[in-house]
């Protein structure tokens, strides 16, 4: 039995503990905000947090999650009012849409532990989200527009 949370209620689950966190989140739980891409955390498209660090659910098994808090692109906030997602909206990051969930996630985990990030640190910490529309320019504004507003009071 493997015991957490998943966007701050308390879940356990009773199964294959080296099932994917991903199958978990989409199958039984219905957070279908987070993507499957290749299967093998080569495209961060699944990108979640597990007690703040992003990590990729299609290879986490549901055992990492054990005592831990899950949170997906659905409870980033509940008004939708993170920095990180005003920042996509205001300069119309996504194209097709598909990775964003997943950029979105590792752009929220660079800014929590990196508040105002260089061109670098967002190389260093993006490099792992592929984007196949090519939307990184807009991704890494969108990311220096979150730490703007971030800092304001």
């Amino acid at each position: 039995m493997v015991d957490f949370t998943v966007n701050g209620t308390d879940k356990s689950y009773d199964g294959d503990e080296a099932m994917p966190l991903l199958w978990y989140l989409r199958d039984e739980l219905g957070l279908t905000g987070t993507k499957f891409g290749c299967g093998i955390a080569a495209c961060g498209a699944c990108t979640i947090h597990i007690d703040g660090e992003a990590v990729r659910g299609c290879v986490t098994p549901i055992s990492a999650a054990a005592g831990k808090a899950v949170v997906t692109i659905e409870a980033l906030s509940k008004d939708g009012d993170h920095p990180v997602q005003i920042a996509w909206r205001e300069l119309n990051v996504a194209q097709c849409g598909y990775c964003q969930p997943g950029q979105m996630m590792q752009a929220a985990a660079l800014l929590a532990t990196t508040p105002e990030p260089t061109d670098d640190d967002i190389d260093e910490q993006m490099y792992g989200n592929l984007c196949r529309c090519g939307t990184y320019p807009r991704i890494r504004a969108a990311i220096k527009l979150a730490a703007a507003k971030a800092a304001r009071p």
